[in-house]
């Protein structure tokens, strides 16, 4: 990474570089290069599906911030409706209190929603929403006389927050670890990875989508189904390398669900709004959860906001008597937030986004597919706007890199030669190597092609030096 430009100074007269060296600490990131001689990309400005450094180079965003910004980069009425609203009333808590915005985002949701889902509790962000749920959900058992049930269920290497109860939902030992002991309750069952699927059912995507959702059922049964609460499942799971359900699988969940009475969660906060082209991805997979945890989407990134929306049967204890849910943040459903969140989704409406999705999501997996040709890449998987490309050692054998090559492979040089070939995306190793790809919902056929090329001329130099 260059230096910084000629004006690009704190306004204490330090260099950003040297600052962002001595007084920013990153999330998930290693600092060591720093004091190697290693510098930060600092991101300038955006505009549509791009942004620029301060050295004013352009790149690509597929991976819309952090699969985040829907509408594209630099939205002028977004940032004129957080104006407007500041102006009106920049802060008012709901704690005992609403405001318009939260009203009117609060039953926008709710008609957005599947069912009978119309109770809708604000956060500032995903990993608030799904410890919300998971507290929702163990309040709610005991309020109906059935307190052992307190334990959840979630898939291997998922992702589902950084909080203290969503870290133990997360299904990531290396996420967990440091943080030893976490919430007790935990409890994990294979994802859907047909890649990696035993191999009995392996090339019948029906068949290992009944698989998959059985050892959801085992684990209830082996639990007890008085012990357990809730599923958490992302539509399309996130860490791994975004792995879509295979046919039927949502329908078995929800029934083994319904069997034990366990609450199914769908955790949307990246697949949600038009990410997958419905503003809800349940809807796309056609089955209908108990609550949606949600964030990212809902106002493109220009201000931060996440939700839990819940199931009018959940609600209904806290209808009633003096029964209240002890929960709740400073800043959740923050007025400023929840006007622009109402813009952003008058431009995801007005303007056809999800719509545009579903018609276009076609061309940018057989776009991606174009790389099968490589014999680094093993697999292309996702739906909508949300793909995995699984990076393989062995294409014959399916056999993947070891600790060190990934190690190599990934940060030691794809996560930087694909940036600094204009293309920002993610690399990934919480599961096996993957390249990710969830760009703004605004991009076309160009991008597509833009994205493929950029990562064909990387990938092919990746092969060359392993």
């Amino acid at each position: 990474m260059t230096a910084a430009s000629a004006d690009g100074v704190t306004p204490r007269g330090t260099s950003r570089a040297d600052a962002a060296r001595d007084h920013l600490w990153m999330h998930f990131a290693r600092h060591s290069g720093l004091y190697e001689g290693q510098q930060v990309p600092v991101i300038t400005r955006g505009e549509g599906v791009r942004v620029w450094d301060d050295a004013g180079r352009r790149y690509l965003d597929a991976l819309a911030g952090l699969f985040v910004v829907q509408v594209g980069h630099g939205r002028r009425e977004l940032a004129e409706a957080a104006a407007r609203q500041a102006e009106q009333l920049a802060y008012f808590p709901l704690w005992s209190y609403a405001h318009p915005p939260a009203i009117d985002l609060a039953e926008r949701l709710a008609a957005y929603a599947p069912g009978d889902l119309n109770r809708v509790f604000f956060t500032t962000g995903g990993g608030e929403a799904v410890e919300t749920a998971w507290k929702l959900a163990k309040q709610y058992w005991r309020l109906v006389g059935r307190p052992t049930k307190h334990k959840v269920i979630s898939r291997a290497v998922a992702y589902h927050g950084t909080p203290h109860g969503a870290l133990t939902i997360t299904g990531i030992p290396a996420a967990k670890e440091p943080f030893e002991p976490l919430v007790p309750s935990g409890i994990t069952v294979p994802n859907t990875n047909q890649y990696r699927a035993p191999v009995h059912v392996r090339d019948d995507g029906k068949a290992f989508g009944l698989w998959a959702a059985d050892r959801i059922e085992e684990a209830i049964l082996f639990e007890g189904p008085d012990t357990v609460a809730a599923v958490f499942l992302e539509p399309v799971q996130n860490s791994g390398g975004c792995f879509p359900p295979p046919p039927g699988y949502f329908d078995r969940v929800r029934a083994i669900c319904d069997e034990y009475d366990v609450l199914l969660v769908s955790d949307e906060v990246i697949c949600a709004f038009g990410r997958i082209g419905s503003m809800f991805a349940c809807d796309d997979f056609g089955y209908v959860p108990d609550m949606i945890t949600c964030a990212k989407g809902m106002t493109s990134g220009y201000s931060p906001i996440g939700a839990m929306i819940a199931s009018d049967r959940l609600f209904e204890p806290f209808a009633k008597g003096t029964t209240t849910f002890p929960h709740g943040f400073t800043f959740g459903g923050h007025p400023v937030s929840a006007a622009v969140a109402m813009a952003n989704l008058d431009i995801l409406e007005r303007e056809g986004l999800n719509d545009h999705v579903k018609a276009t999501a076609p061309a940018f997996r057989s776009t991606l597919e174009k790389l099968l040709d490589l014999p680094i890449v093993g697999d292309v998987r996702g739906a909508g706007y949300f793909y995995g490309i699984e990076l393989v050692k062995d294409k014959n054998t399916r056999e993947t890199f070891d600790a060190e090559e990934s190690e190599r492979l990934l940060r030691g040089f794809l996560s930087r030669a694909l940036f600094e070939a204009g293309l920002y995306c993610r690399a990934d190793d919480r599961g096996d190597p993957v390249v990710q790809l969830a760009p703004p919902l605004i991009c076309e056929q160009a991008e597509f092609d833009e994205m493929e090329q950029i990562l064909r001329s990387v990938l092919t130099e990746a092969w060359s030096k392993l």
